[in-house]
């Protein structure tokens, strides 16, 4: 029970950027030429995209006194979205958006030897978000976010025979970057946390439900009357050949699939959230005088602080990620410009799991091996000073329980951080 327990916490942390963005072709687009011009954020615009949520589930039984913090499980989703910026002098803008969603993240459970089975699903939704931004480079807008959330759930299980459908209203905050790549079309990538109310569902006080969905979004979006401002900024002489030091900050969840022993049951995803600090060292090298494409190799050393805790008949378990982790990771990518790059990256990933139960008193640490790959996008700030916002995905070895069951976890991370150039 307590190595089941270990390892079902995975490193912490939901956006970064595709890296083949600036390759969409949009036959009779004008590109963007001028490397002074700001561009011009001002006007209505409209938009279509996707994404991957997660989401997670504190399920508490008031009558069998039981409390699960991190019932959690995935899945993808489609959204369209219209809005309208204003973009002041100083470049700092300011604008509105609606966005409808529609798809399927999911959570379940189940007991095939007695066809037992519960799902928690997140359908369609939508939100009214209020952002504000600024132009960080004369391409790129980088923004923070926050809002209204709607989302439609259903419950369906067959121990006992259950079938609930509810909306619930709640809170979306997030942040993201958006990148001009024709006169009128921009591509954007965000991530977002939303919060809903919950509910209660069933009799004799039921089980109350309390959802929370972290998602990255990724969209197209046509600007109308999109172009270049009359505002001017001078471009950054960046050269991304060098040794550099850097620093990020993380949040998202970990997912962790239980399969019992002779398929007795099967839980979908325990899961838990948290965040986590890195210090990295990393090479580039531009290859070529002409050629936009960079490689490098990156390590990264990482402290984590996730925990999430189950009760059951008075006995808790405690999952914590409150120690060390490091990445040896390589990446490539490829210039919009002379000061954005797109990129992805992959590698290596260790980190180290403790858990504990209050009765017996019993904790056990464990290590475990990774393998990650993600994507990003990293703007040249001066000659020297780079921020990136990058999404990881990271698949770690199976736990094998013998008897007890075996262990599936993954994890999904937003970084948001800056690297220094040192020569």
């Amino acid at each position: 029970m307590t190595r089941k327990l270990a390892a079902t916490i995975v490193t912490a942390l939901v956006a970064a950027v595709p890296a083949k963005a600036a390759d969409v072709f949009i036959p009779g687009a004008q590109v963007l030429t001028s490397e002074t011009s700001v561009y011009d954020w001002t006007g209505f615009y409209i938009g279509v995209g996707g994404g991957t949520g997660y989401i997670l589930d504190e399920l508490t039984s008031p009558v069998l006194g039981s409390t699960i913090s991190g019932w959690g499980g995935q899945g993808y989703f489609g959204k369209v979205q219209v809005g309208y910026d204003h973009m002041f002098a100083n470049g700092f803008v300011v604008g509105a958006q609606l966005v409808g969603r529609y798809g399927d993240v999911n959570t379940s459970a189940s007991i095939p030897l007695v066809a037992a089975s519960t799902e928690i699903k997140a359908d369609y939704g939508f939100d009214v978000i209020g952002r504000v931004g600024y132009a960080i480079t004369p391409r790129t807008l980088a923004y923070v976010m926050g809002g209204y959330s709607w989302q439609n759930f259903e419950l369906s299980s067959t121990v006992p025979a259950i079938s609930s459908e509810w909306s619930d209203s709640g809170y979306v905050v997030g942040f993201g970057l958006e990148t001009a790549f024709r006169n009128g079309w921009t591509w954007g990538g965000s991530y977002r946390f939303s919060k809903y109310s919950g509910t209660t569902i069933g009799p004799l006080g039921g089980i109350e439900v309390d959802p929370a969905v972290h998602s990255f979004h990724s969209s197209i979006n046509y600007r109308f009357g999109g172009g270049p401002s009359d505002q001017t900024r001078e471009p950054v002489n960046y050269s991304w050949t060098g040794l550099k030091i850097g620093g990020a900050i993380s949040g998202g969840v970990a997912l962790n699939k239980i399969n019992g022993a002779l398929g007795l049951f099967s839980i979908d995803s325990l899961a838990t959230e948290g965040f986590l600090g890195e210090v990295t060292l990393s090479y580039d090298r531009e290859f070529g005088v002409d050629s936009r494409w960079v490689f490098g190799a990156q390590l990264a050393a990482q402290f984590i602080e996730a925990s999430s805790s189950s009760t059951v008949g008075g006995v808790t378990a405690t999952m914590e990620a409150e120690n060390f982790g490091f990445d040896a990771l390589l990446r490539g990518g490829y210039k919009f410009n002379d000061y954005t790059l797109g990129y992805v990256i992959g590698g290596y990933t260790w980190q180290e799991l403790t858990a504990s139960l209050s009765f017996p008193a019993l904790s056990t640490t464990e290590g475990l091996n990774g393998f990650t790959i993600g994507t990003g996008t990293e703007l040249a700030l001066n000659e020297r000073l780079t921020g990136f916002i990058e999404y990881r995905y990271t698949m770690y070895e199976d736990v094998d329980l013998g008897v007890v069951a075996n262990v599936e976890s993954t994890s999904h991370t937003v970084r948001v951080g800056a690297k220094w150039k040192l020569f």
